[in-house]
């Protein structure tokens, strides 16, 4: 792609598509969660499960019954450990990062995340607002705004990594029916958000002076899919680098805004699970932001007067929503802005050229991933009635593949806490902050009606 050298954007390296499979991280996150849920369909129809591994700590009241839950459990806690460490070890070793670098690493990450998960399980975590995504999340940038995320730890801070696998692991718990009935209207809804967002964003960046490449870079980070989205149209249309960074921070910023600000105004307007796991969806600009606070909103369920539906609900409406109905259109976009970029913006006289292998390049893998992984418990769950794939399958099948799922986001949330620095916001200057904070207003808006009005019944159905 021409032009983006130029304008401080490296080369991307063309690679055939066999290499891909093992250089990527998208595809790595595939290969790990596509793997545990086939071994676990394969444990189940030989009268096995993954339970014994997929160790998660249970509610308790008070140290002592702590105590008495964990010490017998020390074995499956090490051999879970074991088991992310080989798979992401491994992961991050064909990605070009060193294993003995990543174990410490990942050893002492996994220590703290358990410390929240099991912090999360305490009987009246609910009541202090202690969900393990918000705890991950606000106790990594203590440590990263304070006295600094040690150097040695960085190569465990895979966010992406996490965060991916554990989208394509909560495939496995949406049937494919439930993804055909919900599709439609998470795209159509999807569609209305994005297109005026970017538009409110874009034209907003350009009336404020804003070179056009620029302004579309921002507009796509908070109308598709936050980080991806800015870093795949920076490269589409030859966007400055500079331009991308700045485009990231304000998605990161306001992401993590999002994750504190839209669990309790939404609690404070007694919206259902699956309404409120919409309007998050639709709202969010990053999808670990969003499910933090999807999760966190999820959590009140059951422990907040007036919040109706199930916790689960949250989480799959934010991703019928934001996954399959916001970031699918990340190829779309690549394609439709460089071409704009080639015909419009060059003014050097130099064209840059979208191919099908570039859009494919772009095009989040996981995402197929999580299509993959519902079409498996699909067919997996083929001929069974609903009675009895809520008493088999969910208990030896969904359940642990629900647990694994928990901990590669605390893994995650935990990560994008300790590798963000709340003064590295000062470099962005007062111009992108404006134009993005209006389409942010706007997003905000145009998502709550569509959510709470329009498509309201539909949402409060997704988990029936």
């Amino acid at each position: 792609m021409a032009n983006v050298e130029s304008r401080g954007l490296p080369r991307p390296v063309r690679e055939s598509i066999w290499t891909e499979f093992i250089r990527k991280e998208d595809w790595w996150a595939v290969w790990i969660s596509l793997g545990l849920i086939v071994f676990a369909i394969a444990k189940f129809a030989s009268g096995g499960s993954l339970q014994w591994i997929a160790v998660a700590p249970q509610k308790w009241n008070d140290a002592a019954e702590l105590a008495n839950e964990l010490r017998p459990q020390g074995i499956r806690y090490l051999a879970l450990a074991l088991l992310w460490a080989v798979l992401f070890g491994t992961g991050a070793a064909a990605l070009g990062l060193r294993f003995s670098r990543f174990l410490p690493a990942f050893a002492s990450l996994f220590i703290v995340a358990a410390a929240i998960y099991v912090l999360g399980l305490w009987s009246q975590a609910a009541h202090y607002n202690l969900e393990p995504p918000l705890v991950a999340l606000g106790l990594g940038l203590l440590v990263s705004n304070s006295i600094g995320t040690p150097g040695w730890l960085e190569p465990a801070l895979r966010v992406e990594f996490y965060i991916k696998t554990g989208i394509v692991l909560l495939g496995a718990s949406l049937p494919l029916t439930l993804l055909a009935w919900a599709g439609p209207v998470a795209i159509v809804q999807a569609a209305i958000v994005s297109v005026v967002t970017f538009s409110v964003i874009y034209f907003s960046a350009v009336r404020l002076g804003l070179e056009p490449r620029f302004a579309a870079t921002l507009g796509t980070g908070g109308a598709v899919c936050g980080v991806s989205g800015a870093i795949a149209i920076g490269g589409a249309v030859g966007a400055k680098k500079q331009d991308v960074s700045v485009a990231i921070s304000l998605v990161v910023l306001w992401a993590v805004v999002m994750i504190f600000a839209l669990p309790l105004v939404c609690r404070g307007l007694g919206l259902s699970t699956g309404v409120a796991g919409a309007w998050i969806g639709t709202s969010e600009f990053a999808d670990a932001a969003g499910l933090a606070a999807a999760q966190a909103y999820g959590g009140y369920a059951g422990h907040v007067p007036g919040i109706a539906g199930r916790p689960e609900d949250a989480v799959a409406a934010f991703t019928l929503m934001k996954v399959i109905g916001r970031d699918v259109w990340i190829g779309v976009w690549a394609f439709v802005l460089s071409l704009v970029a080639t015909h419009r913006w060059d003014r050097t006289g130099v064209t840059s050229r979208a191919s099908a292998r570039d859009i494919w390049r772009r095009f989040p893998k996981f995402v197929l991933g999580f299509l993959l992984a519902s079409i498996i418990l699909t067919v997996a769950s083929r001929g069974y009635s609903y009675a009895d794939y809520k008493k088999e399958l969910v208990p030896a099948v969904i359940a642990p593949l629900q647990v694994l799922r928990t901990w590669a986001f605390t893994f995650a949330f935990l990560s994008i806490g300790l590798t963000t620095r709340l003064r590295d916001f000062k470099s962005v200057g007062a111009r992108p902050f404006y134009a993005f904070t209006i389409g942010v207003g706007v997003n905000l808006a145009l998502g709550f009606v569509l959510s709470t009005r329009v498509f309201a019944d539909f949402w409060n159905r997704v988990g029936q």
